[in-house]
This record gives C-alpha cells, structure tokens and sequence, in this order.
C-alpha cells in the first residue's frame, strides 16, 4: 500500500510536536508499507477533465497513492484542502476528508453543527465589535473563555475571570484587529484545570485518559499537562463516537469538559496527537490507525 502523510514539516525536522506523525511513518515502515512525508505545497495542482492516473510533485509525475493521511487539523491552508480535495475527487482515500477537517477548523462551526443536534456544549457566541458586555453577560456570564476561531494544542485560549479584564482584552483586539474572529465561551467552573481526551477511530472509542494541570485552566498534554488513563462510561463513549460522526470524522480527538452532571463537548480535532494517550493506554494508537486504513482500502 502506497500513501502520503501530509504535514507541512519536511521529514529530516520533525520535532517531539510531531510524535504521531513519527509513529505512523515508524509503523508504516515496520510493515513495508510505502508511506511518504508531503508537504500540500509541493504538489501542484492542475485542475482537468482529463482521466489522470498520476499528480506532480516537485513537479515531476508520481503515481497517485491508494490513501492520504492529513495531519495538520486547524493549521490546514486553503492550499491543502484543495490538494485534498482534488485527490478525493481522483479516487484517493483521504482520512480525514477535506470537508471535516475544514469543519472541525473552525470551532465555532463545530459548535453549530453539535448544539443543532441537541449535544451538550458550552455556551458560546461570535464575537462583534464592538462588543456589548450586556449581551455577554446576560448570554454567557463571568468567568469566562475568549477563543481563536481556528487553534490548537491550547493556543490561542484565555480565561477572563472579571468584566474589567474582558473589556481590556476586547479594546485592545478591537483597536488592533476589529475583523478578528473571537469566540467567547461559558467557563466551566468544574473542568478548571482538568478535561478528557477521548481518541476515536472509525466510529470506536481505542482509547480515553484525563488531562490536568496544577497551573493553569488549560489542560492540554502539549503545554506541560499532567495524563492519567481515565474509565470509560456509556455517557463519555456516546459522546465522543455522536461527535465523530456528526462532524464526519474517520480518526478524531475529542475534548470533553467535566460539568456539574456530567460532560460537554468541548472541542473536536482532525489530526489528533497521541503522545500522551500511548503513555497511559499502551503504545498502539498507531497501529490501530494502520490497521484500520489498511482495511478501509482493502490492502495489507
């Protein structure tokens, strides 16, 4: 089986940030399978009626791969996502596909999307400038989280525990980038410092630990948080697996927010690290998604 890994990262510099992606080219190799580290921008991409069997790369003709496996979640460029899309439309498995990760880029989206479906979320609403703080805090309430529409491993994320502060923060974005999207978001008092990572493949839960942090509200394993395996309850396993699929989601990272009766979904991701779930699950995140894209193309 052939594949590419697109990521924006050149193969020879990959960082310990890139964990998953080493662990996949490691278990692709291991199996003799033919998987390719890709930057999009190396393609170029040629739109034609033409019935093509290949694509250019470095701009020289490469046979098209049976899968494409995109690990670049809210860091995807337009550019990619319509390297992704024209290899869709030529017969490529893309996991995930175009269309859910450009979803799952954008937070507030994700959020429509799950609260139209009656899932349960943090309350949450668009930022406009300027900003009226009786709104929020009639709709949202203090504390509560300023957002980057698009972010991960935690960037991008502030709590605002006083209307004072939230003022400060909205002028200044205001001043600087009134067309910024922000999104401002209920803090859940019972989550600060704590969240659940639940890792789903092919519509199964493969693995689910607990993120902590005795310094700071955010939780994530990438910025220094603290992971323990955590038991899977019916409530967590439905939330994740409705999660996945509403956002039509073949391999997703979902965040869950500890709330007074149970969980909100709190975030979803398309290119899920896995550093710290293989340090409390056991080290086979990769091989189950080998495994599962193997059987999806129908080549060992």
């Amino acid at each position: 089986m052939k594949g590419f890994i697109l990521l924006e990262t050149p193969r020879e510099k990959l960082t310990k940030e890139h964990y998953g992606t080493q662990r996949l080219l490691e278990v692709a190799e291991k199996r003799g399978l033919d998987f390719q580290l890709i930057a999009p921008r190396q393609f170029e991409l040629i739109v034609t009626r033409d019935d093509k069997k290949s694509i250019l790369i470095d701009d020289k003709p490469v046979e098209l791969p049976d899968v494409v496996i995109p690990r670049m979640g809210s860091d995807t460029t337009y550019y990619a996502l319509a390297v992704m899309r024209q290899l869709e439309q030529m017969g490529v498995y893309v996991c995930n596909n175009a269309s859910a990760v450009e979803t799952v880029k954008d937070k507030l989206h994700i959020h429509q999307v799950l609260a139209y479906s009656m899932l349960p979320t943090p309350r949450t609403m668009l930022a406009k400038f300027p900003i009226d703080i009786s709104v929020v805090r009639r709709e949202i309430g203090f504390p509560l989280v300023i957002k980057n529409v698009t972010g991960t491993h935690g960037r991008g994320i502030y709590l605002c525990e006083s209307e004072d502060k939230f003022s400060d923060i909205m002028e200044f974005i205001d001043n600087n980038n009134s067309k910024a999207n922000i999104i401002i978001q209920e803090f859940m008092q019972h989550s600060r410092g704590k969240d659940l990572r639940v890792f789903v493949l092919g519509g199964r839960v493969i693995g689910c630990m607990l993120r902590s942090s005795k310094t700071s509200f955010k939780a994530n394993f990438s910025t220094g948080g603290e992971v323990a395996s955590f038991d899977l309850t019916p409530e967590i396993e439905w939330l994740a697996t409705e999660t996945a699929r509403l956002l039509n989601l073949d391999i997703a990272g979902i965040d869950l927010l500890f709330d007074e009766s149970g969980y909100k979904v709190c975030e979803a991701n398309s290119a899920p690290g896995f550093q710290g779930l293989e340090k409390v699950v056991g080290k086979h995140i990769a091989e189950d998604i080998m495994d599962y894209i193997q059987l999806k193309v129908g080549k060992k």
